[in-house]
């Protein structure tokens, strides 16, 4: 494999979030008396806020607010939580590295808002060649469309680009756009990710690097 760009996911990739953002949206639905099963969690991993509460609060009985209002709860919990987020082990020390030899984008379903806190946290706000956010698409993961616009800012033909995911919606939409997909094991285990198309796991970014170098 010898590509020439890579495009990273930024949560559970670069930052261990995941624990906070759940932890955010279970505050909100415990507000309502609501507690959601962990294969509900589980199925809108590495997929925005809004996909989720705009499929799952329409199904839920007696449920006094609309998806906007539960969106807002959420943010707002999430403001009481987001220190417990913290970097992915070596990911920083791969993309400086990863800097000086491929072309990067980041493709993340975090809002504007919390990219840019994130990268920041990171020390990785200048890092990437070209950035989408949510702002930047209209079809989330599993669609592949966030992916596309990064191979076009990347001006990236997909068979020359790697993408870095560690969800299956994400595995899933990288593979839709046409470019080989690392998996990283942060939030899935392996066959899953193999199941959804990965082409290659790998446990830690010294493997991927390792990967890359070979």
């Amino acid at each position: 494999m010898h590509p020439t760009a890579l495009i990273f996911d930024m949560d559970g990739v670069l930052i261990d979030s995941e624990p906070a953002h759940k932890l955010a949206k279970e505050r909100a639905f415990a507000r309502f008396g609501i507690t959601l099963s962990e294969a509900v969690y589980d199925l809108y991993k590495g997929r925005p806020d809004e996909t989720m509460m705009s499929e799952v609060v329409p199904t839920l009985p007696n449920l006094s607010v609309n998806v906007q209002e539960m969106l807002r709860l959420k943010h707002l919990e999430f403001e009481t939580v987001k220190h417990l987020a913290q970097p992915i082990q070596g990911a920083k020390e791969f993309v400086t590295w990863a800097r000086t030899k491929f072309r990067l984008a980041l493709a993340t379903s975090a809002t504007p808002r919390n990219r840019q806190v994130a990268l920041a946290f990171l020390g990785l706000s200048d890092s990437f060649d070209f950035v989408v956010d949510t702002s930047g698409f209209t079809h989330p993961k599993p669609n592949p469309e966030i992916f596309h616009t990064a191979l076009r800012g990347l001006n990236a033909r997909s068979a020359e680009c790697l993408v870095v995911e560690d969800s299956l919606a994400g595995v899933t939409a990288g593979k839709a756009a046409g470019c080989c997909v690392a998996a990283l094991t942060t939030s899935f285990a392996e066959q899953p990710l193999r199941e959804s198309g990965a082409d290659y796991i790998v446990h830690n970014f010294g493997q991927l690097r390792q990967m890359l170098e070979d």
